[in-house]
């Protein structure tokens, strides 16, 4: 590669960098101004209802996965599972009951089999990692 090849591919690394660095920052301040406005809402009212807990947990999930990310630059594919688990909770406990009677038991049936196969997943995953190593760990291993 010539020189002016370089130096145009080290600008184009450092904006995209730049760019990557920056959507982090403003993904990050936005998940924290989310869960602060929900806690000051739960402030306000009193209490909070096991929906707010679980809403919470989802927020500090997405706040787990920004900082391992920020980190790491590696987008924890776990967490992303963790994070559906949780909402798909989260549904099941709260929104469910709001259901008719005719569609409850299927709906029931639907999100519990797909939490059944998100946990499945996630077993799957760690089990591979463990067993075989995770992908990105060879590539960051020297020749």
């Amino acid at each position: 590669m010539n020189q002016r090849s370089e130096k145009i591919e080290k600008i184009g690394n450092a904006l995209v960098e730049g760019f990557h660095y920056l959507a982090l920052f403003a993904i990050g301040a936005t998940v924290v101004w989310s869960a602060v406005y929900e806690y000051i809402g739960m402030m306000e009212k009193g209490y909070a209802a096991l929906k707010d807990i679980l809403l919470l947990f989802i927020y500090l999930e997405l706040g787990a996965m920004i900082g391992i990310y920020f980190k790491t630059q590696r987008l924890p594919v776990q967490f992303l599972i963790f994070i559906a688990i949780t909402a798909l909770s989260r549904h099941l406990v709260i929104d469910v009951q709001q259901v008719s009677d005719n569609f409850h038991l299927l709906l029931l049936l639907s999100i519990s089999g797909a939490i059944l196969l998100l946990s499945a997943a996630l077993w799957l995953l760690t089990y591979t990692s463990h067993k075989y190593g995770r992908p990105e760990d060879r590539h960051s291993q020297p020749d």
